[in-house]
């Protein structure tokens, strides 16, 4: 596709740039590559030589063709190169990467690179690129004396930004991944970014909220035919927040920040009620409304948060329905020794089962209705402070979070 010069401004202003949250930078892209390319035939055509060099071309065309044919091709490849990036926004993926992937593989002066053939550098490359998102270092590699597989280690291991890849020793090609990646939210692939105001708008949330930052996670295990990638997205602006989680290409989370008209007076008269007795005291005013639509566990979540310290949760599902309220505030007391930590996570643990239920059962009953006594009661051994009441005859649970004087402050009670 050409234009004239003077049509390269009225272009970059039409859709898709025109809605497009990189339009301000493709629109300097654009501008600077075509004064470049602008000033260039300038300064060629005013050239006082040029004529002359010009009719020497024309009498020495035999020799001039045997040498300017690799600038001829070098040039068509930059003139593309910079058309594809302007042109090709949506993507913002650098012509020459896409064409030779390996020209961004970076790599290390560890010597243990040496076992990277071209083959294995072109995997890599076009595995971090294409699932990714970015290309980190490798700096490590290592071939197995069983398998014959080669595995390389990129970025730090122990930090959110990582890459380990098992290759095919013969041919080069992956066999397991395990990859993870954080980058700010801009810089997000557009083909996620183009879908956030229309998933916000989805849920009535505010389709506006800009992208803060993105993590993406990266897994392959033998015999898949390739890699499986969650993304995940989070949002945020001046008025509320969000997140969108992706398995590949495809949303399957969206929750953002909604106005309390979208919500039912009856789900915010009712938290008011559980608010107080849980803390014995009046409910204060509704901050904020969250509400998550999650398609692949089939749920919908309404967040109800009130005041600065507590949460009603309602989670309506296919398959069960649950319904929380919190005091968030209330947690781990901070502590100056491992001995004091120690314990206070030791008096949770060894606290009698019926402390636990008389302050449980007069909030509960209150709240729901339910008479504890028919519950047995479970200690949760791997989340201390934690234990659930849970009614043989039925498939529904009760949890309570509970401190070291026994104050409930959190119940949940799921399968209603």
């Amino acid at each position: 596709m050409r234009f004239k010069d003077e049509d390269w401004e009225k272009e970059i202003r039409k859709e898709p740039f025109a809605s497009s949250s990189f339009q301000d930078q493709h629109k300097q892209n654009v501008l600077r590559q075509v004064e470049w390319m602008k000033t260039g035939e300038e300064h060629v055509n005013d050239a006082p030589d040029h004529k002359q060099k010009k009719h020497i071309n024309r009498r020495n065309r035999r020799n001039v063709r045997s040498r300017p044919r690799k600038v001829v091709v070098v040039t068509t490849v930059a003139v593309a190169a910079a058309a594809a990036i302007m042109w090709n926004g949506h993507v913002l993926e650098p012509f020459v990467e896409k064409v030779y992937p390996v020209s961004a593989l970076q790599l290390s002066d560890d010597p243990s690179m040496n076992l990277l053939t071209s083959e294995m550098k072109q995997t890599v490359a076009m595995t971090m690129r294409d699932y990714l998102g970015k290309q980190l270092e490798v700096h490590y590699a290592k071939k197995g004396p069983i398998t014959g597989w080669v595995y390389i280690e990129a970025g730090d291991v122990n930090k959110s930004e990582y890459a380990k890849m098992w290759l095919d020793g013969k041919t080069g090609a992956l066999v397991e991944a395990d990859m993870r990646s954080e980058m700010p939210g801009n810089e997000l692939e557009h083909r996620f970014l183009r879908q956030v105001p229309g998933l916000l708008k989805g849920i009535n949330s505010d389709p506006t909220l800009k992208p803060i930052s993105a993590r993406r996670y990266v897994k392959m295990k033998q015999g898949q035919e390739k890699p499986v990638w969650f993304t995940t997205l989070f949002l945020e602006n001046g008025k509320g927040s969000g997140s969108i989680e992706w398995t590949r290409d495809e949303a399957v989370s969206v929750s953002g920040t909604v106005s309390s008209d979208t919500v039912s007076t009856d789900l915010i008269t009712n938290a008011r009620s559980t608010i107080e007795a849980l803390s014995g005291e009046g409910a204060p005013a509704l901050k904020s409304v969250t509400f998550n639509q999650n398609d692949k566990q089939l749920e919908e979540t309404t967040d109800l948060y009130f005041g600065d310290r507590y949460l009603v949760r309602s989670v309506s599902g296919r398959f069960s329905n649950a319904y929380t309220v919190m005091d968030f505030q209330r947690g781990v007391p901070e502590l100056e020794t491992g001995e004091e930590y120690e314990l206070y996570f030791e008096k949770l643990s060894n606290m009698d089962e019926k402390i636990i239920r008389q302050n449980a059962a007069p909030i509960i009953r209150e709240i729901f209705g339910i008479d504890l006594d028919k519950y047995t009661f479970e200690r949760d051994t791997e989340n201390i402070g934690m234990a659930t009441f849970r009614l043989k005859e039925m498939a529904n649970t009760i949890q309570v979070r509970y401190e070291e004087n026994a104050r409930i402050t959190m119940i949940t009670i799921s399968d209603l």
